[in-house]
């Protein structure tokens, strides 16, 4: 069994919020047992509630409100994947030495550039506030308060501005708050809530052009985009 996460090698951020995230690793020709049979998961409590999530896990809760997410490989499935800050929890004696460092290192992004980051979130606030336009909040309030949010977030992993480093390479905004203090990265104007996709966009495109190079152009863009939907609310 592999711990991840905060019951991985991370276990500092562990508290009374935290999920457990693990992975089985059994014999080939075990795995369809161990996701279908949880007695294995009922030796640990009562199961209130699971569900299978993927082909190779589940979710589960506990009646007392312990919550996990884990999913069963076996050896060969475990070396192909890609995994961040494993701990062996426990091993059988003839389990393999190194197991918890066993997947494939992450592949470097093509696309890990701050300047790419900036594009992106440009072009997430100019296309977010034609679709509030269109009357489609949602839509737009996905693009301008949560994609062009992680590409801000990137931006500022790429550009040594975190106080700490990232705790899930797969899941960039977890602990953004402890990362990055208000006067670096102001979410509370950057993530106003649906009505307000308008104030965001504004908002992100100033703390843009206050850190790096924006075209003149697109920023004139966004801002005539914003106009309109202020002229719509007002109509």
């Amino acid at each position: 069994m592999l711990g991840l996460g905060s019951v991985g090698t991370d276990s500092e951020r562990l508290d009374d919020h935290s999920d457990l995230d693990f992975f089985v690793v059994v014999d080939d020709g075990a795995k369809e047992r161990y996701l279908t049979d949880l007695a294995w998961l009922e030796d640990a409590g009562s199961v209130a509630y699971s569900f299978a999530n993927s082909v190779d896990g589940r979710k589960v809760l506990w009646a007392d409100g312990l919550y996990a997410e884990y999913a069963i490989f076996t050896l060969d499935e475990l070396r192909a994947g890609s995994y961040f800050g494993a701990r062996v929890v426990w091993a059988r004696e003839d389990a393999p030495d190194g197991i918890e460092l066993a997947g494939r290192p992450l592949p470097p992004s093509p696309y890990d550039l701050p300047e790419y980051q900036v594009g992106e979130a440009l072009t997430n606030l100019y296309i977010g506030l034609h679709r509030d336009l269109r009357g489609e909040r949602l839509a737009a309030a996905r693009l301008i308060q949560a994609h062009a949010i992680d590409r801000l977030l990137t931006y500022l992993d790429l550009t040594g501005a975190a106080a700490r480093p990232r705790q899930d390479p797969f899941a960039v905004e977890r602990g953004a708050e402890r990362r990055f203090p208000s006067d670096v990265l102001p979410l509370a104007d950057m993530v106003p809530g649906y009505e307000r996709n308008l104030e965001a966009a504004l908002a992100i495109l100033a703390w843009l052009e206050a850190r790096t190079e924006v075209s003149t152009q697109l920023a004139d863009a966004i801002r005539s985009v914003a106009e309109q939907v202020r002229a719509r609310r007002i109509s």
